[in-house]
């Protein structure tokens, strides 16, 4: 299902927005298993490796980098290892077996392996009988989805030390004639009965608008189709996430899919502006590239703590658009310690001048505010109006404090201020 994609908000009557932004929807009914309480960070194996690329030595590599590259220290915790793990059948006694040529250590060591540089392992199933790889890339396996086994997947997933399921739809509904939010509070139920704090994330890829159902099934839950790493996927899964702000809350996160950030097809401009608008989104924020090999530009984009810290703030409503104009955009989030963060947008293929006022984001006339530029770090002192020139396919992300009894403050700017025109 398309969500349109709308011109104007009703938050947006000048000098109201901040306020709108700042009241939250009505309380979600979160899955109570206290977990996920900030949008899950870590790395997914699917969007670079696929299935026939994966192995025992990827995910270990993938580890290893994490710890090595800073993304541990920058709040990345999650190792998940999705599709094509599997051995082609199960055991005698319908267990679940790892693919013995690729993984011959069998999962439960692999999780050990993660667990010992201190991160979670995740690891990846569905609710039919075929998992999406055997349907797509013809992965040769029979009856390894865990329709009629969901009780020993569940055992045996807490019993190898999975700390983050990925539970896939894959065409359950054709193939077995499942409906969606019955199987997967199945497992969610199952999943429980273990005793393991285990993240459960859902995908549906949006298709029965999970955002209305799927708060006290999951911790989290796929909006859209499979993003892709191309600049035209990206504006289409941002499109369909501009009237979702309502639907999220601590422990029930929208989850406009995985991030392409430092894949092939991706500039770094491109993946600059991926990041900051997931960061606004509350999104989860869990890597796809190739962590072993990664750059030194994608390093930098996926450690930016000031922008991570923007996703891990909870203000009350994940970001949503303020203004919509054509190819250029303005989308704001309220922080919990006041002040809002803001992304300007330019959606087009040349540098844009982008600007919005103090009323429209709500901010006070009088009072004395600051404009922290989160790639750049600096800070400026902020006049009537913030105003950027941003480049083709790119973004500026800003996070803005007030001082003074209206708007009370948590967060510190450095001493390199210079006067916002």
């Amino acid at each position: 299902m398309e969500l349109s994609r709308p011109i104007s908000r009703p938050c947006i009557a000048a000098a109201f927005v901040l306020a709108c932004l700042s009241t939250p929807a009505a309380p979600l009914q979160a899955l109570d298993n206290g977990l996920a309480r900030t949008p899950p960070m870590g790395w997914n194996s699917w969007n670079h490796f696929r299935c026939n690329g994966v192995n025992e030595a990827v995910v270990r590599a993938a580890a290893d980098a994490m710890v090595a590259s800073g993304m541990r220290d920058a709040g990345y915790r999650y190792v998940v290892l999705d599709d094509c793990w599997q051995a082609p059948a199960r055991d005698a006694d319908g267990r679940l077996q790892a693919d013995p040529r690729r993984f011959p250590s069998g999962i439960e060591a692999l999780a050990d392996y993660v667990h010992a540089r201190g991160l979670r392992f995740g690891l990846y199933a569905v609710p039919g009988s075929e998992t999406c790889a055997m349907h797509w890339d013809r992965y040769p396996a029979r009856g390894i989805g865990s329709f009629g086994h969901e009780a020993i997947d569940a055992a045996t997933f807490a019993g190898w030390g999975v700390d983050y399921l990925k539970y896939d739809w894959c065409r359950a509904d054709e193939t077995e004639g499942l409906a969606r939010p019955e199987a997967f509070a199945k497992m969610r139920d199952l999943l429980a009965a273990t005793g393991r704090p285990i993240v459960y994330g859902i995908s549906e890829y949006g298709h029965t608008r999970p955002w209305t159902w799927a708060a006290p099934i999951a911790n989290l839950w796929r909006t859209t189709e499979d993003i892709r790493p191309t600049w035209e996927s990206l504006m289409k899964i941002i499109d369909r996430q501009a009237a979702l702000s309502p639907y999220s809350a601590p422990g029930a996160w929208n989850d406009p899919d995985m991030l392409q950030v430092g894949n092939r097809g991706l500039a770094e401009n491109e993946s600059r502006a991926h990041f900051s608008l997931w960061a606004l989104l509350n999104a989860p924020l869990m890597a796809g590239n190739d962590l072993a090999g990664m750059d030194e530009a994608t390093r930098r984009i996926l450690t930016n703590r000031e922008v991570i810290a923007v996703d891990q703030d909870w203000g009350g409503r994940q970001g949503e658009r303020l203004r919509d104009d054509g190819e250029r955009e303005v989308w704001a989030k309220p922080m919990s310690g006041g002040g809002v963060a803001v992304v300007l947008l330019n959606r087009g293929d040349a540098a844009a001048d982008i600007a919005v006022g103090r009323a429209e984001l709500g901010l006070p006339a009088a009072a004395r505010c600051k404009a922290r530029d989160l790639w750049h770090g600096r800070t400026r002192r902020l006049a009537a109006t913030l105003r950027r020139r941003v480049a083709a396919r790119d973004v500026a992300m800003l996070r803005i404090a007030c001082s003074g009894a209206a708007s009370s403050q948590s967060h510190r700017f450095r001493n390199d201020e210079v006067t916002d025109r």
